[in-house]
């Protein structure tokens, strides 16, 4: 009789998966994870983790190749940009400071 029952060795693995596409999920969320860590490295390396303080100022100037000048300003957590532009400008206005260009091209503002 005990012959008559037949058992398979490998009965558990006979089942279907539950769901094949789960894995997929898993790699979404890994990319993530990776993604993440990589903005983290990169502010980092450019020593830019100010950005992500909602209590500080930050102001970065950003020249292009063909000359363009960008001043980028973060106060709190709002971040501004303003394109230079080479055109003149003419109105009404009154004095505010003084800017100063030191021999090493630094420029210095002082407020009146």
């Amino acid at each position: 009789m005990r012959f008559l029952k037949r058992h398979r060795r490998f009965d558990k693995y006979d089942e279907p998966l539950d769901d094949p596409i789960s894995g997929v999920a898993n790699l979404f969320d890994a990319s993530i994870v990776f993604i993440v860590s990589m903005m983290i490295a990169l502010f980092m390396a450019y020593n830019m983790l100010d950005l992500l303080d909602p209590k500080s100022e930050v102001t970065i100037t950003k020249k292009a190749s063909d000359g363009r000048v960008e001043i980028i300003t973060k106060k709190g957590k709002e971040i501004k940009a303003h394109k230079m532009t080479d055109r003149k400008l003419s109105g009404e206005g009154k004095r505010l400071g003084t800017a100063y260009q030191l021999k090493d091209g630094r420029v210095i503002y002082v407020p009146e």
